[in-house]
């Protein structure tokens, strides 16, 4: 018997990168899914070479029409059965929403919600005829809560949280051996902290952020023993717990003040 595949989007950099060798070192092929073919060979040539694992690149733009469907077809073509997906792909615009690009928050919609939604509806339904199978959906701490500046980001957030876990207890109650959990992670050390191309830039201390590896290392554990909803890190959990003590209204203010003061 060959080794389980996992396919993971977003895997040229980032926690993306981080989850592709947290799951090579676990055994798994993969597939390797972003926009730039150039990086994903780089990173593919590393990890089979590391783990001698396979791995298959397949570049795909998400925020196109149909880029899961036509995703989904290349693997089926291929023959690659696969075991775990990660929904790791995701983009993050910062600033007021009437001053950013419609055209690129409605990209940001497309690959934060769609794009998770239609690869989670072909996979899930492929995985549950063999009555196993993982899905790890890339949430954020963000989903907790209104984010004024990031407005948009935050409820495609709120979104893939409340879809996971709604769809973990189908797949739970259909006894179907699908699992399906959110990584709801905070402040994280990766190019989104630093990104002209998503706006405003947020200053954030790096104390307060966690490392990549580190909340990929929590996603995959947490999503193998089942959990629904991971929030890495005792700060992230705190925080979490702490949206709960206080109404939207009040949340929303105190966090748009400090976003506003925030940004540049």
């Amino acid at each position: 018997m060959g080794n389980k595949t996992a396919l993971v989007t977003g895997a040229s950099d980032g926690i993306g990168l981080e989850f592709s060798d947290i799951l090579a070192a676990r055994g798994y092929d993969l597939v390797l899914v972003a926009r730039r073919e150039d990086k994903l060979n780089e990173v593919s040539a590393k990890l089979s070479e590391k783990y001698g694992v396979n791995c298959t690149v397949m570049a795909a733009d998400l925020s196109v029409p149909q880029a899961a469907q036509t995703l989904f077809q290349r693997t089926c073509e291929q023959n690659l059965q696969i075991d775990f997906l990660v929904n790791n792909a995701g983009l993050l615009h910062n600033g007021a929403f009437t001053e950013l690009s419609l055209a690129e928050q409605e990209r940001m919609i497309t690959v934060n919600v769609l794009a998770l939604t239609s690869l989670s509806h072909l996979y899930a339904n492929d995985m549950a005829t063999r009555k196993k199978g993982y899905i790890l959906n890339l949430a954020s701490l963000a989903a907790w809560m209104a984010i004024p500046n990031q407005n948009v980001y935050a409820a495609t957030k709120a979104y893939v949280l409340s879809f996971t876990q709604a769809l973990a207890n189908e797949m739970k109650a259909a006894n179907n051996g699908v699992v399906v959990s959110a990584l709801c992670p905070g402040y994280t050390a990766t190019k989104m902290m630093d990104n002209p191309d998503q706006g405003a830039k947020l200053r954030i201390a790096p104390n307060m952020m966690m490392s990549a590896k580190d909340v990929a290392e929590a996603g995959i554990k947490g999503c193998l023993v089942g959990k629904s909803a991971i929030v890495p890190g005792v700060a992230n959990k705190i925080t979490a717990a702490i949206t709960r003590l206080f109404s939207k209204t009040l949340l929303t203010k105190l966090v748009g003040s400090f976003y506003r003061n925030n940004m540049d």
